[in-house]
């Protein structure tokens, strides 16, 4: 089920891309995401948990870049989500969104995938 897109490029430079797909709700960012551009994620992530959908896959291909202000958006949809019963799985980081990941310790807490694929399968 495709719900569409929300955020517009007047609203600031990311898109998220919303759909359901089997028994993960996946969330694809696309652009920048920082501290003008957060809530079009959080939104989103915290609306698919509150709709019963707690297992979430971010699909990070399309996502060239995150500050801290994305990163504690992920870690809050995580722990929104593992309260629910779910969890959090990001697929497909771009090399400079993966070294906030790394620099930060942030990838351990989290479910991490190379492939979008590989992040449905489990």
């Amino acid at each position: 089920m495709d719900r569409g897109t929300v955020g517009s490029a007047n609203r600031g430079r990311l898109q998220v891309e919303v759909r359901t797909e089997g028994r993960s709700e996946v969330v694809t960012p696309v652009g920048e995401l920082d501290h003008h551009t957060a809530d079009l994620l959080r939104e989103p992530l915290e609306s698919a948990v509150d709709q019963g959908r707690a297992r979430l896959v971010v699909d990070c291909s399309r996502l060239d870049f995150c500050d801290s202000t994305g990163l504690n958006v992920l870690l809050g949809a995580r722990l929104k989500a593992e309260a629910a019963g779910g969890g959090v799985h990001l697929a497909a980081m771009q090399p400079v969104v993966a070294r906030v990941f790394e620099i930060t310790g942030a990838e351990a807490v989290f479910a991490v995938h190379a492939t979008l694929a590989e992040a449905l399968e489990t």
